[in-house]
């Protein structure tokens, strides 16, 4: 028994194993064949609308800004005489008038000063009137030669005398007068109290400052520029800027360039006049803003910026070379825009086909098939893309 069973185990072996080498020869057999089959190399799928035609484009030509909005007309309400603050009850946000009372210094003191001026100013005049009379006297008496000559140039110092302390007891009336009247604080401009800056009861000094008034009917953008920007800039250039926050776009024009570089930067400060769009929000001093500077127009070969490569060495472009990518290295130029859209200058033969920014990077040598009918170099047109 022991025998039969030992030689059953044997069989099944021997069969497992010849099983085992038929499989074997039949895998080596199918290996060679599946290597004879030439593989598909994978392709590139685009759209006509995702190559460019290279050609000369009438490029705007512009310098890139930042800066903030100041208002034309501002105003520092200050406190011309010293004293008690009484009666301010506007705050921010609140609108002016110009001329309108906003508060008032404490006044007893001030009534009293020019009380006591008038005063003094009145007796003064009463001591002209003395030294008429006696001068009058005296003249008469010279001329009848009862006095002499002496006693009559003294009485007309005396008069004179009198006349000078008149005057000055009026200019020192005027004075206190003019001091109550700086009691009463008035709005130098029309506009909105951007800051206050002191409260009812306060005692104030001279020149303390109670309220900042800004007028934003009128504003401008203030920027720099570097001192060889600064050459191209002319006056009525216009330009386009977009507040820090919002997608609307608004007009500028340059209206005034300051005559000095900045010691420390050596920058040039340029003023451009807003015109606020019809459907923008209301304008505010300090906000943030960018934008374009337009400084004329120059026919270049361009592309746009968004099919500028930089992810190596050298900057780069995506260009179709008998249907593969090629990555062009280029120099790029001068920067402006072309309808609204960012282009830049490249030392790129015209015809040149290039891919645009939207395809993203692809691998160099890769071959390209398009899902129409594929673009053929024609000659070069502003912006003129394949159509499908």
């Amino acid at each position: 028994m022991n025998f039969k069973k030992a030689v059953g185990w044997g069989l099944a072996a021997l069969l497992i194993v010849a099983l085992a080498l038929a499989v074997g020869k039949a895998l080596q057999k199918r290996k060679p064949a599946t290597a004879a089959q030439p593989s598909a190399e994978a392709a590139a799928e685009l759209a006509p609308s995702d190559v460019l035609t290279v050609g000369t484009q009438n490029m705007s030509l512009g310098l890139s800004l930042s800066g903030t909005l100041k208002a034309v007309h501002t105003a520092v309400l200050k406190a011309r005489v010293a004293g008690e603050l009484q009666g301010l009850s506007v705050r921010e946000g609140d609108a002016v008038a110009a001329g309108q009372v906003l508060a008032q210094i404490e006044q007893s003191d001030y009534l009293a000063r020019l009380q006591q001026a008038q005063q003094q100013a009145e007796a003064a005049r009463a001591q002209i009137d003395i030294a008429q009379r006696q001068f009058d006297n005296n003249r008469a008496l010279v001329a009848q030669n009862f006095i002499s000559r002496t006693a009559l140039d003294t009485s007309q110092a005396n008069l004179e005398t009198a006349q000078a302390n008149h005057r000055a007891a009026l200019a020192a009336a005027e004075v206190a007068r003019k001091a109550l009247d700086d009691t009463v604080l008035r709005s130098p401009i029309a506009g909105w109290v951007s800051q206050r800056l002191a409260q009812p009861g306060e005692r104030l000094s001279v020149d303390a400052r109670i309220l900042d008034i800004v007028d934003t009917r009128r504003m401008e953008w203030e920027a720099s520029v570097s001192a060889a920007e600064s050459l191209e800039l002319r006056i009525g250039q216009l330009a386009q800027l977009r507040l820090e926050g919002s997608s609307e776009s608004l007009s500028a024009r340059l209206v005034r360039i300051n005559p000095s570089a900045q010691a420390a930067s050596r920058s040039v400060m340029v003023y451009l006049s807003v015109e606020p769009g019809k459907s923008s929000p209301g304008l505010r001093q300090g906000l943030f803003a960018q934008g374009t500077l337009g400084t004329g127009s120059r026919q270049v070969l361009a592309v746009p910026v968004s099919a500028l490569r930089v992810d190596k060495a050298q900057p780069y472009v995506q260009t179709l070379n008998q249907g593969r990518v090629l990555h062009q290295t280029v120099t790029p130029g001068l920067r402006g825009a072309v309808a609204g859209e960012p282009m830049v200058a490249v030392d790129l033969p015209a015809g040149t086909q290039v891919l645009l920014g939207s395809v993203g990077a692809l691998r160099e040598g890769l071959p390209v098939r398009f899902t129409q009918l594929a673009p053929t170099a024609s000659p070069p047109a502003p912006l003129v893309k394949p159509s499908p």
